[in-house]
């Protein structure tokens, strides 16, 4: 992976609907449905984005495969399924992924090894895929060596985030962990400092006393709910973006660009000699 200077423009967008989690119906060569076709597919080399299966439905075949290959499946009710596909799909739909995941454990030896400071985003349960292909072209943008992403309740990455990333998402890394939690303790294991940008914190993201120079790793919340009380309880440190206008929070695209560009503003400040 090459390094990355020089940011380019950011576009955050967002289409939000007030009523409900935004849905989007897949197009026809990313998904894959009907039992046989789905256990095929899964004994290919073709990663899998999104396994849903329909509540009750039991298959040791397609079961044991997707645990092979670290795929979380999604238990739903055949509704959800109907309204993906009208055709038979026997009780099981999945959404080939649109980039390559990498192992958490790789990226981080290579980042090292080239002797680069970590610089990762954790992005817990984005579920818009235009917020998630924007924060991609951000987080790309400002050299983010990685994106880690939860095996369930995260934004497909399909075509659509594809497009909203504006091709970035063929640049970075994307991990997939099966837990947040788990990921955290090995990031601070690996050396890594993990901050959480939330507007509990007490520290302002412009305070003097915020470092993020050294190895870090970013944790942005979901649109409806923020970060998760068990990793906020986790992070090492809290910041949190002052609001001095009368709306109480940011699009999450926008508040991790703010974040992200702070690390950066702060890592382009030469280290004076002692």
């Amino acid at each position: 992976m090459e390094n990355r200077r020089n940011p380019r423009v950011n576009r955050p967008n967002t289409n939000r609907n007030t009523n409900s989690r935004p849905q989007f119906r897949p197009e026809p060569d990313e998904m894959v449905f009907g039992i046989q076709s789905v256990i095929e597919t899964l004994k290919s080399d073709q990663q899998i984005d999104k396994l849903y299966m329909e509540k009750g439905l039991s298959n040791p075949d397609i079961q044991n495969l997707a645990f092979q290959n670290r795929v979380t499946i999604q238990r739903v009710p055949v509704e959800r399924l109907d309204r993906l596909t009208r055709k038979n799909h026997q009780g099981v739909v999945c959404l080939i992924a649109q980039v390559q995941y990498v192992k958490l454990s790789n990226v981080i030896a290579d980042v090292y090894e080239r002797g680069e400071t970590p610089f990762f985003l954790l992005l817990d349960r984005i579920t818009d895929v235009r917020n998630f292909g924007a924060i991609a072209r951000t987080a790309e943008c400002t050299g983010v060596q990685c994106i880690v992403i939860p095996g369930r309740g995260a934004a497909a990455i399909n075509s659509d985030a594809m497009k909203t990333s504006s091709g970035a998402l063929n640049h970075i890394s994307v991990c997939r962990e099966p837990e947040l939690a788990e990921t955290i303790k090995y990031l601070q294991e690996s050396g890594i400092t993990v901050v959480a940008c939330t507007e509990k914190s007490s520290r302002d993201l412009y305070e003097r006393s915020t470092d993020l120079t050294g190895p870090i790793a970013v944790i942005m919340g979901s649109e409806e709910d923020g970060i998760s009380p068990e990793l906020l309880r986790m992070a090492d440190n809290h910041v949190k973006i002052p609001l001095l206008g009368a709306v109480g929070s940011l699009n999450v695209s926008v508040a991790t660009g703010v974040v992200l560009y702070e690390a950066v503003r702060q890592r382009s400040i030469p280290v004076s000699a002692e």
